[in-house]
Protein backbone atom coordinates (compact mmCIF):
# COMPACT_ATOMS: atom_id res chain seq x y z
CA UNK A 1 0.00 0.00 0.00
CA UNK A 2 1.40 3.22 -0.88
CA UNK A 3 -0.99 5.70 0.31
CA UNK A 4 0.02 8.73 2.47
CA UNK A 5 3.36 9.08 0.79
CA UNK A 6 5.98 11.71 0.86
CA UNK A 7 8.78 12.88 -1.74
CA UNK A 8 10.68 9.79 -2.11
CA UNK A 9 14.28 11.52 -2.89
CA UNK A 10 14.34 14.32 0.39
CA UNK A 11 15.11 16.66 -2.10
CA UNK A 12 11.99 19.09 -1.86
CA UNK A 13 9.37 19.13 -4.39
CA UNK A 14 10.05 19.71 -7.96
CA UNK A 15 9.39 23.39 -9.19
CA UNK A 16 6.65 23.43 -11.45
CA UNK A 17 5.47 25.68 -13.55
CA UNK A 18 1.82 26.33 -15.54
CA UNK A 19 0.68 27.36 -18.95
CA UNK A 20 -3.07 27.73 -19.04
CA UNK A 21 -5.60 26.36 -16.25
CA UNK A 22 -6.45 30.23 -15.47
CA UNK A 23 -9.63 30.76 -14.16
CA UNK A 24 -12.69 29.52 -16.34
CA UNK A 25 -10.71 26.36 -17.41
CA UNK A 26 -11.24 23.16 -15.97
CA UNK A 27 -8.06 20.91 -16.50
CA UNK A 28 -5.73 23.33 -14.96
CA UNK A 29 -7.54 22.45 -11.24
CA UNK A 30 -7.10 19.03 -12.23
CA UNK A 31 -3.33 19.27 -12.72
CA UNK A 32 -2.88 20.91 -9.78
CA UNK A 33 -4.81 18.93 -7.95
CA UNK A 34 -2.81 15.80 -9.34
CA UNK A 35 0.65 17.70 -8.86
CA UNK A 36 0.71 18.45 -5.53
CA UNK A 37 -1.27 15.23 -3.86
CA UNK A 38 1.96 13.85 -3.21
CA UNK A 39 4.10 16.76 -2.74
CA UNK A 40 6.54 16.32 -5.35
CA UNK A 41 5.95 19.29 -7.05
CA UNK A 42 5.16 22.87 -5.85
CA UNK A 43 3.41 25.61 -8.73
CA UNK A 44 5.69 28.66 -8.47
CA UNK A 45 5.35 30.58 -11.63
CA UNK A 46 2.34 30.58 -14.85
CA UNK A 47 1.12 32.26 -17.60
CA UNK A 48 -2.30 31.17 -16.58
CA UNK A 49 -3.84 32.97 -19.47
CA UNK A 50 -3.55 33.92 -22.76
CA UNK A 51 -5.47 37.58 -21.73
CA UNK A 52 -2.62 38.84 -19.36
CA UNK A 53 -4.74 40.58 -16.84
CA UNK A 54 -7.08 37.41 -16.80
CA UNK A 55 -2.97 35.53 -16.34
CA UNK A 56 -2.68 38.14 -13.26
CA UNK A 57 -6.05 37.56 -11.74
CA UNK A 58 -5.59 33.75 -12.06
CA UNK A 59 -1.93 33.58 -10.08
CA UNK A 60 -3.57 36.07 -7.71
CA UNK A 61 -6.20 33.29 -6.78
CA UNK A 62 -2.98 30.62 -6.67
CA UNK A 63 -0.97 32.89 -4.19
CA UNK A 64 1.90 33.21 -6.83
CA UNK A 65 4.29 35.40 -6.47
CA UNK A 66 3.42 38.59 -8.96
CA UNK A 67 6.75 38.24 -10.47
CA UNK A 68 6.44 35.04 -11.61
CA UNK A 69 3.22 35.91 -13.46
CA UNK A 70 3.52 35.94 -17.01
CA UNK A 71 1.61 37.06 -19.95
CA UNK A 72 2.89 34.69 -22.22
CA UNK A 73 4.54 31.05 -22.31
CA UNK A 74 7.50 32.41 -23.90
CA UNK A 75 8.10 35.18 -21.73
CA UNK A 76 7.97 32.80 -18.84
CA UNK A 77 10.14 30.08 -20.46
CA UNK A 78 13.10 32.55 -20.88
CA UNK A 79 12.67 34.39 -17.46
CA UNK A 80 12.49 30.94 -15.63
CA UNK A 81 15.63 29.42 -17.77
CA UNK A 82 17.90 32.52 -16.21
CA UNK A 83 16.36 32.11 -12.35
CA UNK A 84 18.83 29.72 -10.43
CA UNK A 85 15.36 29.19 -8.89
CA UNK A 86 13.90 28.87 -11.77
CA UNK A 87 11.10 25.92 -12.77
CA UNK A 88 12.15 22.42 -13.18
CA UNK A 89 9.42 21.52 -15.17
CA UNK A 90 6.25 22.65 -16.88
CA UNK A 91 2.76 21.85 -17.32
CA UNK A 92 0.80 22.84 -20.54
CA UNK A 93 -2.53 22.73 -20.04
CA UNK A 94 -4.13 25.02 -22.97
CA UNK A 95 -5.98 24.14 -26.22
CA UNK A 96 -4.34 21.98 -28.37
CA UNK A 97 -3.20 24.82 -30.84
CA UNK A 98 -1.08 25.84 -28.09
CA UNK A 99 0.45 22.43 -26.90
CA UNK A 100 3.57 22.64 -29.61
CA UNK A 101 4.71 26.04 -29.73
CA UNK A 102 4.63 26.07 -25.71
CA UNK A 103 6.34 22.77 -25.19
CA UNK A 104 9.12 23.78 -27.92
CA UNK A 105 9.59 26.81 -26.10
CA UNK A 106 10.28 25.26 -22.82
CA UNK A 107 12.35 22.40 -24.30
CA UNK A 108 14.72 24.77 -25.86
CA UNK A 109 14.76 26.47 -21.96
CA UNK A 110 16.40 23.43 -20.69
CA UNK A 111 12.93 22.83 -18.88
CA UNK A 112 11.04 18.84 -18.38
CA UNK A 113 7.21 19.34 -20.20
CA UNK A 114 4.09 17.43 -18.86
CA UNK A 115 1.76 17.85 -21.39
CA UNK A 116 -1.94 17.40 -21.85
CA UNK A 117 -3.22 15.28 -24.92
CA UNK A 118 -3.46 15.23 -27.92
CA UNK A 119 0.22 16.03 -28.22
CA UNK A 120 -0.37 18.93 -31.61
CA UNK A 121 -3.29 20.14 -33.18
CA UNK A 122 -1.22 18.45 -36.10
CA UNK A 123 1.34 15.44 -37.07
CA UNK A 124 4.07 17.62 -38.53
CA UNK A 125 4.87 19.54 -35.06
CA UNK A 126 4.06 16.23 -33.07
CA UNK A 127 7.31 15.04 -35.22
CA UNK A 128 9.02 17.91 -34.66
CA UNK A 129 8.23 17.98 -30.95
CA UNK A 130 9.36 14.16 -30.67
CA UNK A 131 12.57 14.90 -32.59
CA UNK A 132 13.25 17.80 -29.98
CA UNK A 133 12.75 15.58 -27.22
CA UNK A 134 15.58 13.38 -28.60
CA UNK A 135 17.67 16.50 -28.90
CA UNK A 136 17.39 17.99 -25.43
CA UNK A 137 17.31 14.73 -23.77
CA UNK A 138 14.32 15.95 -21.48
CA UNK A 139 11.42 14.12 -19.89
CA UNK A 140 8.29 14.79 -21.78
CA UNK A 141 5.19 13.04 -19.98
CA UNK A 142 1.54 13.20 -22.04
CA UNK A 143 -1.27 13.05 -19.47
CA UNK A 144 -3.08 10.36 -21.06
CA UNK A 145 -4.16 9.55 -17.32
CA UNK A 146 -6.37 6.68 -17.57
CA UNK A 147 -2.80 4.56 -18.22
CA UNK A 148 -2.45 5.77 -14.31
CA UNK A 149 -5.38 3.56 -12.54
CA UNK A 150 -3.99 0.80 -10.65
CA UNK A 151 -6.55 -1.96 -12.59
CA UNK A 152 -5.71 -0.80 -16.15
CA UNK A 153 -1.79 -1.39 -15.36
CA UNK A 154 -3.18 -5.26 -13.87
CA UNK A 155 -4.59 -5.58 -17.48
CA UNK A 156 -1.36 -4.38 -19.34
CA UNK A 157 0.39 -6.76 -17.33
CA UNK A 158 -1.57 -10.08 -17.13
CA UNK A 159 -1.80 -9.43 -21.34
CA UNK A 160 1.88 -9.15 -21.28
CA UNK A 161 2.31 -12.18 -18.98
CA UNK A 162 0.10 -14.43 -22.07
CA UNK A 163 -2.83 -15.04 -19.50
CA UNK A 164 -5.35 -14.04 -22.65
CA UNK A 165 -3.33 -15.92 -24.56
CA UNK A 166 -2.82 -14.70 -28.27
CA UNK A 167 -5.06 -11.35 -28.84
CA UNK A 168 -7.64 -11.51 -31.15
CA UNK A 169 -9.95 -8.87 -30.29
CA UNK A 170 -9.70 -5.04 -28.90
CA UNK A 171 -12.25 -2.73 -28.19
CA UNK A 172 -12.76 0.58 -26.69
CA UNK A 173 -15.73 2.96 -26.49
CA UNK A 174 -15.58 6.70 -24.86
CA UNK A 175 -19.11 7.94 -25.52
CA UNK A 176 -20.11 10.99 -23.60
CA UNK A 177 -23.36 13.42 -24.21
CA UNK A 178 -22.30 17.39 -23.41
CA UNK A 179 -21.97 18.15 -26.83
CA UNK A 180 -25.23 16.54 -28.06
CA UNK A 181 -26.52 20.07 -28.64
CA UNK A 182 -25.01 23.11 -29.87
CA UNK A 183 -23.71 24.35 -26.52
CA UNK A 184 -20.82 26.00 -28.20
CA UNK A 185 -23.08 29.06 -29.41
CA UNK A 186 -23.74 29.53 -25.85
CA UNK A 187 -20.44 30.73 -25.35
CA UNK A 188 -19.38 27.49 -23.42
CA UNK A 189 -15.77 28.19 -23.44
CA UNK A 190 -14.59 24.28 -23.10
CA UNK A 191 -17.32 23.85 -25.84
CA UNK A 192 -16.21 26.65 -27.84
CA UNK A 193 -12.71 25.68 -28.31
CA UNK A 194 -13.05 21.60 -28.81
CA UNK A 195 -15.65 22.48 -32.17
CA UNK A 196 -12.82 25.01 -33.20
CA UNK A 197 -10.38 23.38 -35.79
CA UNK A 198 -7.85 26.82 -35.26
CA UNK A 199 -8.02 25.28 -31.76
CA UNK A 200 -8.54 21.45 -31.75
CA UNK A 201 -7.11 20.63 -34.70
CA UNK A 202 -8.61 18.34 -37.21
CA UNK A 203 -10.55 15.99 -34.57
CA UNK A 204 -12.85 17.11 -32.55
CA UNK A 205 -14.19 14.14 -30.60
CA UNK A 206 -11.39 12.17 -32.34
CA UNK A 207 -8.76 14.38 -30.98
CA UNK A 208 -10.44 15.28 -27.31
CA UNK A 209 -11.63 11.61 -26.47
CA UNK A 210 -10.97 9.58 -29.54
CA UNK A 211 -7.38 9.52 -28.70
CA UNK A 212 -7.33 8.62 -24.84
CA UNK A 213 -9.84 5.33 -26.18
CA UNK A 214 -6.63 4.37 -28.55
CA UNK A 215 -4.05 4.89 -26.21
CA UNK A 216 -5.84 2.75 -23.76
CA UNK A 217 -6.25 -0.26 -26.26
CA UNK A 218 -2.53 0.24 -27.14
CA UNK A 219 -1.30 0.45 -23.79
CA UNK A 220 -3.18 -2.49 -22.77
CA UNK A 221 -3.24 -4.72 -25.56
CA UNK A 222 0.48 -3.95 -26.21
CA UNK A 223 -0.30 -4.34 -30.07
CA UNK A 224 0.81 -2.10 -32.79
CA UNK A 225 -2.10 -0.57 -35.10
CA UNK A 226 -0.97 -1.30 -38.96
CA UNK A 227 -4.03 -0.05 -40.61
CA UNK A 228 -7.76 1.81 -39.64
CA UNK A 229 -11.49 3.06 -41.68
CA UNK A 230 -13.16 5.34 -39.82
CA UNK A 231 -16.32 6.57 -40.44
CA UNK A 232 -16.30 10.15 -38.82
CA UNK A 233 -19.85 12.45 -38.63
CA UNK A 234 -20.55 16.12 -37.65
CA UNK A 235 -24.19 15.63 -36.46
CA UNK A 236 -24.91 18.83 -34.67
CA UNK A 237 -25.77 21.44 -37.39
CA UNK A 238 -23.17 23.99 -38.03
CA UNK A 239 -20.52 22.46 -36.28
CA UNK A 240 -17.45 21.70 -38.29
CA UNK A 241 -15.14 19.04 -36.80
CA UNK A 242 -16.42 15.20 -35.84
CA UNK A 243 -18.77 14.89 -32.66
CA UNK A 244 -18.86 10.76 -33.08
CA UNK A 245 -16.61 8.52 -35.04
CA UNK A 246 -16.77 4.87 -35.52
CA UNK A 247 -13.11 3.13 -36.53
CA UNK A 248 -12.24 -0.25 -37.55
CA UNK A 249 -8.67 -1.07 -36.38
CA UNK A 250 -6.21 -3.48 -37.93
CA UNK A 251 -3.05 -4.54 -35.49
CA UNK A 252 0.52 -6.13 -36.20
CA UNK A 253 0.65 -9.90 -36.33
CA UNK A 254 2.63 -11.11 -33.00
CA UNK A 255 4.42 -13.91 -34.11
CA UNK A 256 2.71 -16.73 -36.07
CA UNK A 257 -0.80 -15.68 -34.43
CA UNK A 258 -3.26 -14.45 -36.95
CA UNK A 259 -3.38 -10.31 -36.75
CA UNK A 260 -5.95 -8.91 -34.08
CA UNK A 261 -8.46 -6.69 -35.11
CA UNK A 262 -10.44 -3.67 -33.19
CA UNK A 263 -13.16 -1.36 -32.70
CA UNK A 264 -12.76 2.43 -31.40
CA UNK A 265 -16.47 4.40 -30.64
CA UNK A 266 -15.63 7.49 -29.56
CA UNK A 267 -18.65 10.13 -29.72
CA UNK A 268 -19.81 13.35 -27.82
CA UNK A 269 -23.18 13.20 -28.79
CA UNK A 270 -24.92 9.92 -26.96
CA UNK A 271 -27.43 10.82 -24.66
CA UNK A 272 -27.11 9.16 -21.13
CA UNK A 273 -23.19 8.93 -21.34
CA UNK A 274 -21.72 11.15 -18.42
CA UNK A 275 -18.01 9.46 -19.49
CA UNK A 276 -18.49 6.14 -20.34
CA UNK A 277 -14.91 5.01 -21.45
CA UNK A 278 -14.65 1.00 -21.58
CA UNK A 279 -11.97 -1.74 -22.84
CA UNK A 280 -12.41 -4.90 -23.77
CA UNK A 281 -9.26 -7.26 -24.92
CA UNK A 282 -10.69 -10.88 -25.75
CA UNK A 283 -7.48 -13.59 -26.59
CA UNK A 284 -7.40 -17.35 -27.13
CA UNK A 285 -7.25 -18.18 -23.49
CA UNK A 286 -9.76 -15.54 -21.73
CA UNK A 287 -11.06 -12.14 -22.06
CA UNK A 288 -10.66 -8.54 -19.47
CA UNK A 289 -13.02 -6.02 -19.45
CA UNK A 290 -12.67 -2.39 -17.90
CA UNK A 291 -14.78 0.49 -17.30
CA UNK A 292 -13.69 4.01 -15.77
CA UNK A 293 -17.12 4.61 -14.10
CA UNK A 294 -16.63 1.73 -12.24
CA UNK A 295 -12.48 1.47 -11.90
CA UNK A 296 -11.57 -0.45 -8.89
CA UNK A 297 -12.95 -3.56 -10.74
CA UNK A 298 -11.63 -5.45 -13.79
CA UNK A 299 -13.66 -8.80 -15.08
CA UNK A 300 -11.59 -11.08 -15.66
CA UNK A 301 -13.13 -14.81 -17.54
CA UNK A 302 -10.98 -17.44 -18.69
CA UNK A 303 -11.94 -19.16 -21.29
CA UNK A 304 -14.37 -21.95 -20.20
CA UNK A 305 -14.74 -20.71 -16.58
CA UNK A 306 -16.51 -18.49 -14.48
CA UNK A 307 -16.01 -15.24 -14.59
CA UNK A 308 -13.82 -13.43 -12.10
CA UNK A 309 -14.12 -10.14 -10.25
CA UNK A 310 -10.65 -8.89 -9.84
CA UNK A 311 -10.30 -5.88 -7.17
CA UNK A 312 -7.74 -3.12 -6.90
CA UNK A 313 -6.62 -4.51 -3.91
CA UNK A 314 -7.81 -7.65 -3.42
CA UNK A 315 -6.87 -10.97 -3.82
CA UNK A 316 -5.29 -11.05 -7.27
CA UNK A 317 -4.29 -7.46 -7.44
CA UNK A 318 -0.95 -7.85 -8.54
CA UNK A 319 2.45 -5.72 -7.45
CA UNK A 320 1.99 -3.13 -10.95
CA UNK A 321 -1.11 -2.67 -9.56
CA UNK A 322 -0.63 -2.30 -5.68
CA UNK A 323 2.66 -0.07 -7.23
CA UNK A 324 -0.34 2.82 -7.85
CA UNK A 325 -2.84 2.27 -4.99
CA UNK A 326 -3.59 5.07 -2.93
CA UNK A 327 -6.42 4.01 -0.40
CA UNK A 328 -6.96 1.21 1.43
CA UNK A 329 -9.62 -1.62 -0.19
CA UNK A 330 -13.09 -0.96 -0.55
CA UNK A 331 -12.56 2.70 -0.39
CA UNK A 332 -12.86 4.75 -3.79
CA UNK A 333 -10.19 5.76 -6.26
CA UNK A 334 -10.40 7.07 -9.67
CA UNK A 335 -10.00 9.99 -11.69
CA UNK A 336 -7.54 12.49 -9.74
CA UNK A 337 -5.70 9.68 -8.01
CA UNK A 338 -4.59 8.42 -11.97
CA UNK A 339 -4.10 11.83 -12.60
CA UNK A 340 -1.85 11.65 -9.84
CA UNK A 341 0.05 8.70 -10.80
CA UNK A 342 0.87 10.09 -13.64
CA UNK A 343 2.65 12.98 -11.72
CA UNK A 344 4.28 10.83 -9.45
CA UNK A 345 5.69 9.10 -12.81
CA UNK A 346 6.94 12.17 -14.18
CA UNK A 347 8.71 13.12 -10.66
CA UNK A 348 10.45 9.69 -10.78
CA UNK A 349 11.73 10.37 -14.34
CA UNK A 350 12.29 14.35 -13.69
CA UNK A 351 14.20 13.88 -10.35
CA UNK A 352 16.29 10.67 -12.33
CA UNK A 353 16.98 12.55 -15.20
CA UNK A 354 17.62 16.42 -13.63
CA UNK A 355 19.38 14.96 -10.51
CA UNK A 356 21.01 11.88 -11.06
CA UNK A 357 21.78 12.37 -14.81
CA UNK A 358 19.77 9.04 -15.33
CA UNK A 359 16.49 7.20 -15.90
CA UNK A 360 13.82 5.79 -13.35
CA UNK A 361 13.72 2.24 -13.44
CA UNK A 362 11.64 -0.01 -15.87
CA UNK A 363 8.90 0.02 -13.56
CA UNK A 364 8.18 3.64 -13.84
CA UNK A 365 5.55 3.99 -16.37
CA UNK A 366 4.08 6.99 -18.00
CA UNK A 367 2.82 7.95 -22.22
CA UNK A 368 6.06 9.23 -23.76
CA UNK A 369 6.43 11.86 -26.93
CA UNK A 370 6.22 9.04 -29.16
CA UNK A 371 2.47 7.73 -27.89
CA UNK A 372 1.72 11.71 -28.61
CA UNK A 373 2.93 11.33 -32.39
CA UNK A 374 1.01 8.16 -32.60
CA UNK A 375 -2.12 9.41 -31.36
CA UNK A 376 -1.93 12.58 -33.81
CA UNK A 377 -1.41 10.33 -36.64
CA UNK A 378 -4.71 8.10 -35.43
CA UNK A 379 -6.57 11.45 -35.44
CA UNK A 380 -5.48 12.28 -39.07
CA UNK A 381 -6.00 8.89 -40.69
CA UNK A 382 -9.16 8.75 -39.18
CA UNK A 383 -10.30 12.12 -40.94
CA UNK A 384 -8.51 10.62 -43.99
CA UNK A 385 -9.76 7.77 -44.36
CA UNK A 386 -13.33 8.95 -43.66
CA UNK A 387 -13.02 11.86 -46.59
CA UNK A 388 -12.40 8.61 -48.83
CA UNK A 389 -15.44 6.73 -47.57
CA UNK A 390 -13.84 4.81 -45.24
CA UNK A 391 -10.68 3.81 -47.20
CA UNK A 392 -8.10 1.39 -44.92
CA UNK A 393 -5.28 3.79 -43.98
CA UNK A 394 -1.89 2.91 -42.62
CA UNK A 395 -0.61 4.69 -40.09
Amino acid sequence: MVSGRKVESGEGPIRLGMVGGGQGAFIGAVHRIAARMDGEFQLVAGALSSNPERAKASAAELGLDPDRSYGSFAEMAKAEAKRPDGIEAVAIVTPNNVHYPAARAFLEAGIHVICDKPLASNLADAKKLAALVEKTGKVFVLTHNYTGYPMVRQAREMVARGQLGDIRVVQAEYPQDWLTEAIENTGQKQASWRVDPKQAGVGGALGDIGTHAYNLARFVSGLELDSLSADIDSFVAGRVLDDNAHVLLRFKAKGNAPAAKGMIWASQVAPGHENGLKLRIYGTKGGLEWTQADPNYLWYTPYGQPKQLLTRAGAGAMPVAARVTRVPSGHPEGYLEGFANIYQEAARAIRAARRKGGKPGKEVIFPTVQDGVEGVAFVEACVKSSKKNGAWMKL
